[in-house]
C-alpha cells in the first residue's frame, strides 16, 4: 500500500478510520470505490480520496454505505471505537 502523500484534514471524523479499516481488509481504494458504486453509492475516486483524507465532509448517505460495504456498525467508523482520538 502506498503511504499517504498529504496530511489529514479536519473536515470529517471518519476518513482516517475508513482508510484504516479498508487497508486492514487489504482492499485497494479503486476496488473499494467500485464496491460502493455497485452497492448504490455514486462516488468518484477524487471525491472518495478527499473523504479518506478528511479534506471534505462525509454525507450521511456515504457514511451509511461505507459502513455497509465494510460490514461494520456505523459506530466503528468514528474515532474512539478503537481508542483513537478525534482528528
Amino acid at each position: 500500500m502506498k503511504p499517504r502523500k498529504q496530511e489529514y484534514g479536519t473536515s470529517n471524523l471518519i476518513g482516517r478510520r475508513v482508510e484504516q479499516l479498508r487497508k486492514e481488509r487489504k482492499i485497494k481504494q479503486k476496488d473499494f470505490i467500485a464496491r460502493l458504486q455497485v452497492a448504490g453509492l455514486d462516488i468518484n475516486p477524487t471525491s472518495y480520496s478527499k473523504l479518506e483524507g478528511q479534506v471534505r465532509a462525509a454525507s450521511d448517505r456515504e457514511v451509511y454505505w461505507i459502513a455497509r460495504v465494510l460490514d461494520v456498525p456505523l459506530e466503528a467508523l468514528f474515532p474512539g471505537e478503537n481508542g483513537d482520538p478525534p482528528s
